[in-house]
């Protein structure tokens, strides 16, 4: 059986790194039917538009995506194609594994953390209301009217909104994620020491359910400590689950400590729809030039085998890529000890490297 599975090779580095981690995928042996599909700054001068209405058909009619990065601009231009997704498709989790790979320069050697994020409340609702504005200045006024509060005039706002149907399907799927991986301990991120309402709903709906998932041990972190704690002990933690802006952070900080972006692979999971992603950004200066690092991509297509139930698949491409980086001969420049070492690598070559240890592990299983 062949899987419908849309490929958006985004633009920068995109295309680079989706061809050699699609190349990977063919070479675990399972099949795709690649329904391919731009999305991006490249296609908004034919579309008028980063995201085209034919991505999000393709992905709601094949339920599972594969995507490259896509540049979003800082301050003006159009709002992030990534957010637009979620929403548009309401991928509610953000899920991101953070695992330490031998050969990659990193202060501690055995991570192997999973953060949980809600991808669609929170601040990144996008409720927000320029300054200077009638707008804010209405809600200025009703802010002092119901609760007493009074901001500066100059302010802009932005609404911060949990709920509890948010929250618990988001608390959930920690839970099943960690049970269904054999994971054993769940730790809800949260600062409802402060917010009381918004983090306290959060906190409280973990804490109910919790009691559902007696087989897995609970605790809740602030958000600050959480952060120092991460830093200093990381192996007391496993699956960590937060409102949207901690997880933004939290993620970039986990990644921080497994190495970076550059191996930091990611999804963003819906009740029957599926988007899987590196984290990191386009680089749109290095485009064309076969010189950017294809791992977050690559693991990013093994947690896409590991949703389709593909376990030995994805099983097989994990390994060839953690054997490429051990190895340390066909590597891009930044898993190289020095970054200016002269045997580094491109994207393709690293992609071909992984492509035959994949190649190697498919005929042995196959005269097993």
């Amino acid at each position: 059986m062949a899987y419908n599975v849309t490929l958006i090779p985004g633009d920068g580095t995109g295309p680079e790194i989706m061809q050699a981690t699609r190349r990977a995928l063919e070479a675990t042996g399972v099949a795709f039917n690649w329904d391919v599909q731009d999305a991006g700054v490249d296609v908004m001068e034919r579309f008028g538009t980063p995201l085209p209405d034919q991505v999000i058909e393709s992905i709601r009619r094949n339920k599972v995506a594969i995507k490259g990065p896509i540049t979003t601009p800082v301050g003006t231009g159009f709002r992030s194609v990534n957010v637009a997704l979620r929403k548009a498709l309401d991928l509610y989790t953000n899920l991101r594994p953070c695992k330490t790979y031998k050969g990659v320069r990193s202060k501690y050697d055995d991570i192997d953390l999973v953060v949980v994020r809600e991808n669609t409340e929170d601040l990144y609702a996008g409720v927000e209301f320029d300054v200077n504005t009638p707008e804010t200045a209405e809600l200025l006024e009703e802010f002092h009217r119901l609760g007493g509060y009074t901001l500066r005039k100059d302010s802009a706002l932005a609404i911060k909104a949990i709920s509890i149907t948010g929250s618990r399907r988001i608390v959930r799927f920690a839970f099943e994620y960690a049970r269904q991986n054999k994971r054993k301990r769940v730790s809800a991120v949260h600062k409802a020491n402060i917010m009381k309402y918004a983090d306290g709903l959060f906190l409280h709906v973990a804490e109910e359910l919790a009691q559902e998932y007696p087989d897995i041990e609970f605790n809740n972190v602030i958000v600050d400590n959480m952060c120092m704690q991460l830093v200093q002990k990381p192996d007391l933690y496993d699956v960590m689950v937060m409102p949207n802006l901690y997880g933004d952070i939290l993620s970039d900080l986990c990644a921080g400590l497994v190495g970076g972006l550059g191996i930091a692979p990611g999804a963003n999971i819906g009740d029957d729809i599926a988007v899987f992603e590196p984290i990191h950004g386009s680089a749109p200066k290095y485009a064309g030039q076969n010189k950017v690092n294809p791992t977050a991509a690559m693991l990013s297509g093994v947690m896409m085998l590991r949703y389709l139930n593909e376990m030995d698949a994805a099983d097989r491409l994990e390994q060839a890529i953690a054997s490429v980086i051990a190895e340390g001969k066909d590597v891009t420049y930044d898993l190289k000890p020095r970054r200016d070492d002269p045997t580094a690598v491109g994207t393709a070559e690293f992609g071909d490297a992984v492509v035959r240890k994949v190649q190697v592990s498919q005929k042995s299983a196959a005269r097993a």
